[in-house]
């Protein structure tokens, strides 16, 4: 048995789970959801969110914070002061669950940090490795912040898929990353962002005849965007052409 049956989902409750373009993309299409229902911008000053992950993007309200784009956090039902994944479903405590259980509300359309979970790749990014996983993630006496009940064994997953998720992961998170740098040029404010994103998305599958040599993600980049979604305005994303030359 897996050691997620009858979990509590110390996981989801302790960690901030970084996001990527193509994570939220198929959580908005997938299950009709508007960006601003499960993204937000979490401050990471000191990198323990992103990790050697996910990108930091900065934007003009606040020019000297880096944040990382991760999934809302929403407070417990059961655990008051301790707060749990937006798409989280909680169960509630019994006698013989006193953590109650918890499942993921989106499993199939969960994001690819999640999908991985509890493995990476090895040196030679051929295998795939089991985190050596504590016991709990938060200092303090609070159980639902702990994680597995018992260590993972490879038996527990699946020979091919973690794999297969670790590729997918790590190639969507470079393509993120790329979107960051070339936003990060010139920060604009978080209520463009998700407008930004979509339009570079909507424009990453394209004709044969339509490829340019060597296209990189600044030929995806949109000309235009949405400044404000209480009150649309289109305003210039400024990207010069030597911006773009040089990328």
């Amino acid at each position: 048995m897996s050691p997620c049956e009858d979990c509590h989902a110390g996981c989801c409750r302790s960690f901030t789970v970084p996001v990527s373009g193509a994570d939220i993309m198929r959580i908005e299409n997938g299950l009709g959801l508007s960006f601003w229902d499960f993204v937000c911008r979490w401050e990471d000053p000191d990198g323990r969110i992103a990790l050697n992950y996910a990108p930091h993007f900065f934007f003009e309200d606040e020019p000297e914070t880096q944040f990382v784009i991760s999934l809302m956090h929403h407070e417990s039902e059961y655990f008051k002061e301790t707060t749990r994944c937006r798409f989280l479903t909680e169960g509630a405590p019994d006698e013989e669950h006193p953590l109650g259980q918890a499942r993921c509300g989106i499993y199939n359309y969960r994001p690819g940090a999640c999908r991985v979970f509890p493995t990476k790749f090895d040196p030679a990014n051929e295998l795939a490795v089991i985190h050596d996983i504590p016991d709990r993630s938060r200092d303090g006496d609070v159980g639902v912040y702990d994680l597995c009940p018992r260590p993972w064994e490879p038996s527990d997953l699946d020979p091919v898929q973690p794999l297969h998720n670790l590729v997918v992961a790590r190639y969507e998170m470079q393509f993120f990353r790329s979107i960051a740098e070339l936003w990060n040029r010139n920060p604009r404010s978080w209520s463009v962002f998700p407008d930004f994103l979509r339009l570079v998305y909507a424009r990453r599958v394209v004709r044969e005849e339509e490829l340019k040599p060597q296209q990189t993600v600044t030929e995806l980049a949109p000309a235009e965007v949405v400044d404000d979604r209480e009150n649309p305005s289109v305003v210039p994303f400024a990207i010069s052409e030597e911006q773009r030359r040089s990328a």
